[in-house]
């Protein structure tokens, strides 16, 4: 793990490094891109337990997880190395050409919750399209930064296609306004991708926002209130629950609420804080510890408010783990509108269950937030399930399931959740000049 540690560089001799190689990039064939984004599958692959262990020591993720996370990251790469040169092509108009071609270097500054997924998501798509790539990364996960530039170091024979940089968040904005940099793409929360989104617009430079998500999970009268519960516990827990699509707030129609709550309860009890670097946990500890002084400071707010407490809810006396913090899977109940915890996006292990009369007060609710990032619909009638799914308000609704990230579908949000799209074709012609030749 000490070879990704080395001296952190400054600001500029990255920025110069991708702008030069970015000519190259942007000369290799398709099939020469593909070869370097195969390549560095192979390394994730094979080294999926180092990374998986970085991840834990730097943000507390269970290396259980964080060997998925990096195993997603191969996929990825694998899907646009296969798709990539499909999904460009020129098209015919009329006799016209359209093409597609790419902008250039872009500032890529990314959360620590999904160290290396959040990275690889956008980077596998925009290599493929010719862009290189400025990572500046959460401060907390620089071990991760320096990971990802020797994987695609040496995946494309040390090219500097994708350099990190060490930089302050008060330094980002001269980094949008360089005019090397072409076009931005930043995944956290909304107060900080406002501020992204406005400098990327004051500087005319393209950009792409996920931003925060206070995901609802409705379940309707008719679902499999088992298969429910058990998939909305790991919609909610996983990451400990610090996931701009983790379940957050569960309308759950009246006659199904208390069978649901309790095998919710059941479901999220299994979900014990323990050690990170334990392949058995399901739990870790929060990445940092205003981080879980946030989530306890919403759930005791909400309980002032009238909401119960059903499950967790304290801190411990011991609560650290390898030096992280922690806090219990945590339930509520009596939850309504008003309460921080349904008002708010809660980020941590903590699940909000609101009673609703009907279906339609359940997307009613679902649609009064904010955000519109993800949800998910609970029914045993699949064409009633997809109506409902018509009518909230995200960029991405699952049925039956958990909302997930997947190489091959569109990705991203609408209202405070940001704009733009990651993943799929959408995600690929997000930053590429589609230009009209005729």
């Amino acid at each position: 793990m000490r070879r990704f540690r080395s001296k952190l560089p400054g600001m500029s001799d990255p920025l110069q490094a991708i702008s030069a190689a970015y000519d190259v990039l942007r000369s290799l064939s398709f099939g020469d891109r593909a070869a370097g984004l195969r390549r560095a599958a192979d390394l994730l692959e094979q080294s999926s337990g180092d990374f998986a262990r970085l991840m834990a020591e730097e943000m507390g993720k269970p290396v259980a997880q964080g060997k998925m996370e990096v195993e997603k990251c191969a996929k990825v790469c694998r899907y646009y190395a296969a798709h990539a040169e499909t999904m460009l092509a020129p098209v015919t108009v009329e006799g016209a050409t359209v093409m597609h071609q790419p902008l250039g270097p872009v500032l890529a500054i990314m959360p620590w919750n999904f160290p290396f997924w959040q990275v690889f998501r956008f980077a596998a798509p925009a290599l493929m399209a010719g862009n290189t790539i400025l990572l500046k990364h959460a401060s907390n996960v620089s071990g991760c930064a320096k990971a990802i530039e020797g994987i695609f170091d040496q995946a494309y024979e040390s090219s500097d296609f994708v350099k990190a940089v060490f930089v302050s968040g008060k330094e980002v904005e001269p980094l949008i306004a360089d005019p090397r940099i072409r076009a931005v793409t930043f995944t956290g929360s909304t107060q900080a991708g406002r501020r992204v989104g406005a400098a990327a617009g004051k500087h005319l430079k393209k950009s792409v926002l996920e931003l925060g998500g206070s995901d609802p999970y409705l379940v309707l009268e008719d679902a499999d209130l088992e298969a429910a519960a058990t998939t909305c516990a790991a919609a909610r827990m996983g990451n400990g629950g610090q996931s701009c699509i983790a379940a957050k707030r569960f309308l759950v129609v009246d006659s199904a609420h208390d069978e649901f709550v309790a095998l919710l309860r059941e479901e999220l009890s299994r979900y014990v804080p323990g050690d990170p670097f334990q392949e058995e946990t399901l739990l870790g500890p929060m990445a940092r510890g205003d981080l879980r002084d946030e989530i306890h400071g919403q759930v005791i707010d909400s309980l002032a408010a009238g909401a119960e407490l059903l499950l967790g809810g304290e801190i411990p006396e011991t609560a650290e783990l390898r030096g992280k913090p922690y806090y219990p899977a945590t339930l509520l109940a009596g939850v309504k509108p008003g309460m921080r915890v349904f008002d708010e996006e809660t980020f941590g292990p903590v699940a909000a269950v609101t009673r609703v009369k009907n279906m339609q007060e359940a997307i009613e609710l679902a649609n009064r937030s904010p955000f519109g990032l993800g949800a998910a619909v609970f029914s045993g009638n699949d064409a009633r399930a997809r109506s409902v799914a018509q009518a909230l308000e995200t960029g991405t609704v699952a049925i039956n399931a958990q909302v997930v990230s997947d190489p091959r579908f569109p990705f991203g949000g609408i209202k405070d959740s940001g704009w733009g799209r990651e993943l799929g074709e959408h995600g690929i012609k997000e930053f590429v000049n589609v230009k009209t030749v005729r």
